[in-house]
């Protein structure tokens, strides 16, 4: 794309190409600003705005943010491109892509109807213009489900991963938080361990550990482990009793290689998952985390603003169909996300552009704790994701993650959203909650008093 102009206020501002406009359009990030792609003035931002919502979809189909020939995301992106999907919102531009998008129209259907024709640059161009409420509502008119022992993203549904780490992997400690949240009710979309020791001999341990409780319980849910692919293609290798392939992706090809991952590793993994046959109402079976400023830490953004890399991340995540994706959103610090607007901003952006995309969302709702950042801005981007339509978010102890040193969403948490928003966990697993007294009554998320005797015995399994 040649320079775009645009004025505003009597200055005319001159953009070099699509990358640099998508970048000072972005809603201030503390990671665009260290980066250097950061627009200098509000002034600045809302002539890019300006300019952004007056750009053709079309654009992003003839001009790569990223070299075709250097990056195989890039490739990915437009080697995979609908046409087809793409036709209905041909003529749009961004500006117009917003307007169809809040239409009446534009409903769950036909929106799974057109993903396939978006690609990462267009949806997060299109978020670069709205509002909060605009990200919410279209959002959560985007419907997708996946499967794996469970149904998760179904309508008037909020799943949670159970994350029971511990600083030194003791099975003791793990049973306890595992106990604590399956008690909360959480653990629907997944009971996930970041395992404090990333050895293949650990990840076994742990993965038969789970798979025993799930099974012995009958816990129509899936186990992960969160380790490197090539530690999980190990794990299988040994018999391990693997549900989920864990990995974390990036937006470009570099970035990808800092993680030890291409998209040929990423596929070789997932057949092999598959090859188990260990789902029961599906295979969705990979699980992928992402991250605003994961390309940037790596210096590997080839000057793209932090929010598009991320996007790009999700064409990575669409092309496995995946069972879960999230953002976790506060994780990387106030180097990429200095304060709990920011951070507020950023994980409804994430959930947007990845539903829009057609992927089952979730986000960690997160700070560090040099964050300018609190527990009421988690609150308040808990309740608007919940209201978004959020696939799932984290249920962890206290809200306190004792092994990664991060504050999250608690088990008690989860529970508030679902009460105050109407929402259910997915249905296999509410059906078992019932089942054994945890959940009861009428009410989505009402605690049972007595526990069954044999469930009291969960920690029996250290």
């Amino acid at each position: 794309m040649s320079r775009i102009t645009h004025g505003v206020g009597g200055r005319t501002y001159i953009f070099a190409g699509l990358r640099e406009l998508l970048a000072k359009a972005t809603p201030a990030r503390s990671g665009d600003h260290l980066a250097g792609v950061a627009a200098g003035s509000l002034e600045e931002r809302v002539a890019a705005q300006m300019a952004l919502a007056d750009l053709p979809l079309s654009t992003f189909l003839n001009e790569a943010v990223v070299p075709y020939e250097l990056d195989e995301v890039t490739r990915l992106i437009l080697d995979s491109h609908d046409a087809a999907a793409f036709a209905p919102i041909r003529h749009l531009t961004v500006g117009g892509l917003r307007d169809w998008l809040l239409g009446n129209a534009a409903d769950a259907a036909t929106l799974a109807q057109v993903a396939p024709g978006i690609t990462p640059e267009m949806a997060a161009a299109v978020s670069k213009i709205m509002r909060i409420q605009d990200l919410v509502l279209v959002a959560r008119k985007c419907r997708v489900i996946t499967r794996f022992r469970g149904t998760i993203g179904l309508p008037g549904t909020l799943s949670t991963r159970l994350q029971p780490n511990h600083p030194r992997d003791d099975t003791s400690g793990i049973a306890a938080s595992l106990f604590d949240g399956l008690m909360h009710g959480s653990g629907d979309a997944v009971i996930g361990i970041n395992p404090a020791t990333d050895n293949v001999q650990q990840v076994v341990k742990l993965l038969g550990m789970l798979d025993e409780i799930i099974a012995r319980y009958a816990i129509p849910t899936q186990s992960c482990v969160l380790t490197h692919v090539t530690t999980t293609l190990a794990a299988i290798e040994r018999g391990a009793p693997v549900d989920l392939v864990f990995q974390s992706i990036a937006g470009t090809q570099a970035a990808n290689a800092s993680f030890g991952i291409d998209l040929a590793l990423l596929r070789e993994a997932q057949a092999a998952a598959i090859s188990l046959g260990r789902g029961t109402v599906g295979e969705n079976l990979m699980y992928f985390e992402t991250g605003q400023g994961s390309a940037l830490s790596s210096n590997t953004h080839h000057g793209l603003d932090q929010q598009t890399c991320e996007a790009r991340a999700y064409a990575v995540a669409r092309a496995f169909q995946p069972l879960l994706v999230n953002s976790v959103v506060g994780f990387m610090g106030p180097e990429y996300l200095y304060d709990g607007k920011q951070i507020v901003r950023a994980g409804l952006e994430d959930h947007f552009c990845a539903k829009l995309l057609g992927l089952p969302m979730g986000v960690d709702v997160c700070y560090t704790n040099h964050a300018e950042a609190d527990q009421d801005d988690m609150d308040v981007l808990l309740t608007m994701l919940g209201a978004a339509g959020c696939t799932f978010v984290m249920g962890v102890p206290g809200a306190d993650d004792i092994m990664l040193n991060y504050q999250t969403t608690s088990f008690h948490d989860a529970l508030y959203a679902r009460r105050a928003l109407g929402l259910r966990p997915a249905p296999e697993f509410e059906a078992w909650l019932r089942g054994l007294g945890i959940f009861t009554g009428d009410a989505q998320a009402t605690l049972g008093g007595a526990v069954p005797l044999p469930f009291r015995h969960a920690l029996s399994f250290t």
